[in-house]
């Protein structure tokens, strides 16, 4: 293997450990700030004990995401050194305000939020988790911020074989920023949620001492968790507008749609040949793609061959198809798994409505086995948002090839991404080891969760 091929592995590896807890860290943050507003405003002692038990686990979470996060930033100087020269002026800048507005901002309060229980009043102490929770997602915009400019570029110049920024305005306003950041956060109330449900289900399929209080903290998460499908659903809708007309490539590839059509189906099942440009077989939903991009069953959308050669004609020869079975199958991961999160979110609606959730151990120990769907939802999203747009790292502008550090060797990328894998799985398992224990043993005594 190559080095090019080699540091791609090394940074989706790396990538995708850090993204397991981004998620959940924004959207635990979030639910941790409403549950304490509810106890500032009722005074109800098991809600304060929630609010202890889920910052625990936010903690672990918070912990993992920095840790595995700040690899991130060395890999740019370390393997990706020509894409640092030619966007270092762009990309440097949101990571800046990151870190100045939002990442020391979230660490401040959160230190503040831990350590001030009985040195703040419940109203200043409960704005400090609202503090947490508002920088942990403008950290995230940031971020998206400087992806986005990555998958549509605006705002810039060439400069002496280098990308300099023009307009900061419209870096921080890119269309594309709107979509993909909303589609996260309302990911993150996803990931949280089904977390808190499937903690809420062990507890009480298991008869906690606590049963009564995540009884209604289930009440609480599943209300979180339909607000957070119904809102992913639509945002996932609007940014797959978006990436119609500024990422058409991507689109033809997520559907495997190798001819131009109008109006374009919708693929349920797709046998794809990558070597004859075809699907050898396929079984398809009549003008539902053109429906999605233009919100009638009407509407052309372009296929993979002649996206294929128009970029040849601008860009010159080449490859610009990315790994369309990749895509396809990854799209269509996250809408099943989104419709099994519905379904399970209606269900546990329905049976706290009539009361009967405590007599359905199925269902509970459904909501358990869960827990990895979201996960691996927000994995293959990512993976459609960052594969979609190769050959380019920077659409357009560089190609992923002619980003990577020029003076690496195979060796040394393979022996970094060995020990960065072994390294992140050994920090996962304690990371998860610790916080399924703790799930298990909290609480211990019946008095500290009596709803007095």
């Amino acid at each position: 293997m190559d080095v090019l091929l080699l540091s791609r592995w090394q940074f989706a590896i790396t990538t995708t450990y850090h993204f397991l807890f981004i998620p959940l860290t924004l959207g635990l943050s979030l639910f941790i700030a409403l549950l304490e507003t509810y106890y500032v405003k009722t005074k109800k002692p098991w809600c304060l004990n929630l609010v202890h038990f889920l910052g625990t686990i936010f903690l672990i979470s918070f912990s993992m995401g920095i840790v595995t996060g700040i690899v991130q930033e060395f890999h740019f100087g370390m393997n990706w050194s020509e894409y640092s020269r030619f966007m270092g002026d762009i990309f440097g800048a949101p990571l800046a305000l990151e870190a100045l507005t939002a990442f020391f901002l979230e660490s401040t309060f959160l230190g503040i939020w831990m350590f001030g229980w009985k040195k703040l009043s419940p109203k200043l102490h409960c704005a400090t988790i609202w503090i947490v929770a508002f920088s942990s997602n403008l950290s995230a915009f940031w971020i998206l911020v400087a992806n986005s400019f990555m998958q549509h570029p605006v705002g810039f110049i060439i400069n002496h074989g280098r990308a300099e920024m023009t307009d900061f305005f419209a870096l921080i306003t890119n269309s594309y920023v709107f979509g993909q950041f909303a589609h996260t956060f309302f990911s993150g109330i996803v990931t949280s949620g089904i977390l808190i449900l499937a903690i809420s289900a062990y507890k009480i399929l298991n008869h906690s001492i606590a049963e009564k209080s995540f009884l209604q903290c289930m009440r609480f998460a599943t209300v979180y968790t339909l607000i957070g499908l119904f809102a992913v659903m639509g945002t996932g809708h609007l940014q797959a507008k978006d990436v119609a007309h500024m990422q058409p490539m991507k689109l033809a590839s997520m559907e495997a749609l190798w001819e131009t059509a109008d109006p374009a189906p919708f693929a349920l099942f797709a046998s794809i040949n990558t070597q004859a440009k075809k699907n050898t077989f396929e079984l398809t939903v009549p003008s539902v793609l053109s429906f999605m991009v233009y919100n009638e069953p009407f509407g052309e959308i372009k296929g993979i061959r002649e996206l294929q050669t128009q970029n040849e004609q601008q860009f010159g020869p080449g490859s610009y198809t990315p790994d369309v079975p990749g895509l396809f199958w990854s799209f269509r991961v996250m809408l099943l798994i989104g419709g099994i999160l519905l379904l399970l979110a209606l269900l546990s609606a329905f049976l706290l409505w009539k009361q009967k959730l405590t007599k359905s151990p199925l269902f509970l120990k459904l909501l358990i086995c869960a827990v990895p769907l979201p996960f691996i939802s927000n994995s293959v999203g990512w993976y459609i948002s960052e594969a979609g747009r190769q050959p380019w790292i920077v659409v357009g502008l560089q190609k992923t090839a002619a980003a990577v550090s020029p003076n690496l060797t195979p060796i040394e990328v393979f022996i970094t991404m060995i020990g960065f894998t072994l390294v992140y799985l050994a920090l996962a398992g304690a990371a998860i080891y610790i916080a399924v224990r703790f799930i298990r043993q909290t609480p211990s005594a019946a008095n500290d969760w009596r709803d007095k």
